[in-house]
């Protein structure tokens, strides 16, 4: 019997082995969307953010604080980065083109800085061009005080609307009992500013005294995911819960999302944060996981590539080491369905210029999902 078990053993050994070296996966979903995971960029630690060039090749974040850019099968090492502390959740976190790239030039990249008052760092945004390998033209949008010396929920994702508006993420950096609930603290919000750094004079705390004017929206944890739908024009966002209560949501101007006065989650230890999970003038998720997939990465199918997931929302999971596939019906999901189960930890999820799903995987590298049938 012992016997037995040890063969076993290094049979489910090999087999992981063998599972981990190839490059291509095939996946069978109910969907009828067969498809095959092709390994595109590899050899990534952790591939936080990126984003295609005009010319179809990407730019790519490793958190520990390097650009990256592939092209023709080559990685280079883009210059002239800021001053980055990759400690903990912190590093270069994501990178988004401005929409208008093609005439402007301009790119977008968030990070953990170290710059300012306190000790530690905290999410800064940063506005640049790309001459040949060197970043020039630098400017920081906005940069959140005071610093922190821990080194958990940073936030930090990027995007547009349909009016060219900018918007950010910043997490509570662990300090839930003061930052996301107040308007005159950076943490815990989603903010918006015009793609020079300006501040729209429209911003629902412009008017508020002592106020954060940057602030968008207020009440979050963790969001590490940001997007605009390309349907409907809204913004959404997910973000970490803690144990239990991962969110999904619609961002509407000045609203609170209510953490950490209301969630579906509870410490880690298992005690009760609140007993609260809806209170009046607070907004309800759209969705929220419970147990926590702690969903990194976000991207909606509007591509015909994948004519059967129409309006999908696609979500990383780092904790279960999965993409999250969910069909959504008048903004409720109705249908979840797990993608490639077990590949390792999706850090971004992103639909590419050429209409394929572009997926990174820590400790792998970029995948793309080219359909079978």
């Amino acid at each position: 019997m012992q016997k037995r078990a040890i063969y076993l053993y290094f049979f489910v050994v090999l087999l992981t082995q063998a599972c981990a070296q190839s490059t291509d996966k095939t996946i069978n979903s109910p969907e009828t969307v067969d498809f095959t995971a092709q390994l595109v960029v590899s050899d990534l630690q952790n591939p936080w953010g990126m984003d295609f060039l005009p010319d179809g090749s990407l730019l790519i974040t490793e958190k520990s604080g390097e650009l990256i850019h592939y092209k023709d099968g080559q990685k280079s090492i883009i210059g002239g980065l800021p001053a980055i502390k990759s400690s903990g959740q912190g590093g270069l976190m994501d990178v988004h083109l401005h929409p208008d790239y093609k005439n402007n030039g301009w790119l977008y990249l968030t990070y953990s800085s170290p710059e300012g008052d306190g000790k530690g760092s905290n999410t800064a945004l940063m506005r640049a061009k790309l001459t040949g390998d060197q970043l020039t033209e630098k400017k920081v949008l906005y940069k959140a005080s005071p610093n922190s010396s821990k080194s958990h929920h940073y936030g930090s994702r990027i995007t547009f609307d349909n009016d060219g508006y900018l918007y950010f993420s910043i997490g509570d950096r662990g300090d839930r009992d003061v930052n996301p609930q107040d308007f005159t603290r950076d943490g815990g919000k989603i903010y918006r500013l015009y793609d020079d750094g300006r501040i729209p004079s429209d911003n629902p705390f412009v008017n508020k005294a002592g106020a954060k004017k940057a602030i968008f929206s207020y009440g979050h944890r963790n969001p590490q995911g940001l997007i605009k739908n390309p349907i409907s024009g809204e913004i959404w966002e997910h973000e970490h819960g803690p144990r239990g209560g991962d969110e999904i949501n619609i961002i509407s101007k000045g609203k609170n999302y209510g953490w950490p006065v209301i969630t579906y989650g509870i410490n880690y230890i298992g005690t009760k944060i609140t007993d609260e999970t809806s209170r009046p003038g607070m907004e309800q998720p759209i969705y929220q996981w419970t147990p926590s997939i702690a969903p990194s990465g976000m991207a909606f199918v509007n591509s015909k590539v994948y004519p059967n997931w129409q309006g999908n929302l696609l979500a990383g999971s780092l904790a279960f080491q999965y993409l999250e596939r969910l069909e959504i019906k008048k903004n409720k999901v109705v249908y979840r369905e797990k993608l490639l189960d077990g590949m390792g930890r999706v850090r971004n999820v992103k639909q590419g210029p050429d209409g394929f799903i572009y997926v990174g995987i820590e400790g792998k590298g970029i995948y793309k999902l080219v359909p079978t049938n």
